[in-house]
């Protein structure tokens, strides 16, 4: 399965059955069987007890109440009580053991969603919107759990006392029991035939709130953005509309869950009015006692009741599969950028290689087309041009962020795709316009993905910078290497996260480093400080330059002009500046 998910394609699936959807959804408990097992015993004894009770009673009323023996009366009374306390703690014990598994499933779900996210390529973050994922991970994981610690066991307890019940209706007398059963008959039938709609609107629901919690994400997101430009009516009304949407479904959905519980009730009623219209004939007719009838209407009560809450259990289970679907569909992707085996040793100067290359976005035009160029180790090297014209692109198949539709990305002379992501991480560094800083410390962030240095206590760390030439620059953060970094850098300014994304490619020391105009928003200073950072590089790395301005490629070695899915060899800076000029006049 590819990376793509839009939210057409779950739409369009074919559709499982609810059997092979309750496998798959129970694969998930494969290290929970021990615990499964002594919550399934709990459960069994307490739905023995239930179906022992209403014998006991009717045995009681025939043999001992109506014959005025009241020490039999307390006898018995006795017994139900500890048999009600003993079903008082296995009831705890079920509950306990369940919410314990539901937590756990929890817990180990939400990281493999998390890890699989992890393995996903770029394009699929492109394509899909950041708050529907989280609602994948919180809200439907959330209904999962939900399912597991309150509702399978009551699920699996309410069908065994409902069997037990019948065995013991059909076993008291043949013709009552099947008399009291027919309405059950009926309620299987709109069961199979409602069940597959009610799991179609929770799974528009599901969506719908997924939409919701995505345009939540990139209104508070861009925010700055909103006040800037004074448009807060604008993403008002947009909220509007989706949480509308979202109302709408969700009442929809609602709707469908309650249309369970009045119509298990209708029946449930019905039957006891069969079963006591039936059994005064009998006792009528001499072919049945008081205590047998009131025995019988017990076991109605205990097959008709679960029934009743089965109904809002196996709502929620809709709602549980609906929930699964969402989340199996990205457990089931697979990444599109496969790792290849090691071809034999190719022998090549170059360190990073174009070889008749083209690409183009899912359902998008061609940016590049049979694109070939070379470029050398230790020389710098700028790529400009309008924007959209494939610069980022470019730099972004060099890192291998996407693979080409057709052609070859070396580096050293081996395809790209043999690199395993550790390895291809340390030879190729990027540092993007406005890079992503973790909540944390200076320091975390600073050797975020670096095994060489990640365990240095802060003495060592700065021994390492002084080394390097670098320990200066902590006096731009007021404490050091110390210095909180809050809500992805939004307390510090743009020049200190730039440095901080500086000192942590040069500490890696890569053979490759791309800079996506990553001087392009900062301050005459703060860019020079840059600058001198890139100094401290090994002599034998290749820079790659992405720049809009001329003056931050006026050093380059070489210059080559991107545009129009072409990559031209420009030359000098005064070349470069009559194709972009050229390019302007044509636009």
């Amino acid at each position: 399965m590819t990376y793509n998910l839009k939210p057409e394609i779950p739409a369009a699936r074919k559709q499982i059955s609810t059997f092979a959807a309750l496998k798959k959804l129970l694969v998930i408990l494969g290290d929970e069987k021990k615990s499964l097992a002594w919550a399934l015993v709990t459960i069994l004894i307490n739905s023995s007890l239930s179906l022992l009770s209403p014998f006991i009673i009717g045995y009681t009323i025939d043999n001992y109440v109506q014959s005025g023996q009241y020490h039999g009366v307390l006898l018995f009374a006795a017994l139900l009580l500890g048999m009600y306390l003993l079903a008082l703690l296995t009831n705890y014990l079920q509950t306990k053991l369940m919410g314990g598994v539901g937590q756990r499933m929890l817990y180990k779900l939400r990281n493999n969603i998390f890890n699989k996210l992890q393995e996903l390529p770029i394009a699929f973050f492109n394509e899909n919107k950041a708050g529907d994922l989280i609602s994948r991970i919180n809200n439907d994981t959330d209904k999962l759990n939900q399912f597991f610690s309150q509702s399978l066991m009551q699920f699996v307890g309410g069908i065994f006392i409902m069997t037990g019940a019948g065995v013991f209706l059909l076993s008291i007398n043949l013709p009552l029991g099947f008399a009291a059963l027919s309405p059950a008959i009926v309620l299987l039938l709109f069961t199979r035939f409602v069940s597959p709609w009610v799991k179609k609107r929770n799974a528009a629901s599901l969506s719908s709130t997924g939409s919701l919690s995505a345009e939540i994400q990139e209104s508070l997101a861009n925010f700055k953005v909103v006040i800037a430009f004074n448009r807060r009516n604008y993403f008002r009304e947009r909220f509007n509309k989706v949480n509308q949407e979202n109302y709408n479904l969700a009442l929809k959905a609602g709707l469908a869950n309650s249309l369970f519980v009045p119509v298990y009730g209708f029946f449930s009623q019905l039957g006891q009015l069969i079963v006591l219209a039936f059994g005064i004939y009998l006792i009528m007719a001499g072919n049945f006692t008081v205590g047998l009838l009131i025995s019988f209407l017990s076991y109605i009560f205990n097959f008709y009741t679960p029934l009743r809450q089965l109904a809002a259990l196996w709502t929620n289970f809709q709602v549980a599969l609906a929930a699964w679907d969402r989340i199996s569909y990205i457990m089931g992707l697979e990444s599109n950028l496969d790792i290849l085996e090691l071809p034999a040793e190719q022998c090549d100067s170059a360190a990073v290689s174009f070889r008749k290359v083209s690409f183009a976005y899912p359902n998008g035009r061609e940016v590049l087309h049979k694109v070939s160029f070379e470029l050398e180790s230790g020389k710098t090297y700028a790529f400009v041009g309008p924007t959209g014209g494939g610069k980022t692109t470019t730099a972004s198949l060099i890192s291998r962020l996407y693979d080409p539709t057709r052609g070859l990305v070396l580096l050293h002379g081996k395809d790209l795709r043999t690199y395993p992501p550790a390895e291809r991480a340390v030879k190729i560094g990027f540092i993007l316009q406005e890079p992503f800083l973790f909540t944390g410390t200076v320091k975390e962030n600073i050797l975020y993905g670096n095994n060489d240095y990640g365990t240095l206590t802060n003495e060592q760390l700065t021994g390492v910078l002084r080394e390097s030439g670098l320990d200066s620059l902590l006096q731009r953060f007021e404490d050091g290497l110390d210095t909180k970094v809050l809500n992805s850098g939004e307390t510090i300014s743009l020049g200190q996260k730039q440095l901080i994304a500086f000192v942590r490619v040069v500490l890696r020391k890569p053979e490759v480093l791309i800079l996506d105009e990553a001087t392009a928003n900062i301050d005459t200073v703060t860019e020079k400080q840059l600058e001198a950072i890139l100094q401290k590089l090994p002599d034998t790395t290749t820079r790659i330059i992405i720049a809009h301005r001329l003056n931050t490629i006026e050093n380059a070695d070489e210059i080559f002009f991107v545009n129009g899915t072409r990559i031209i060899r420009a030359g000098s800076m005064d070349n470069a500046v009559d194709l972009l000029m050229h390019d302007k006049r044509e636009s």
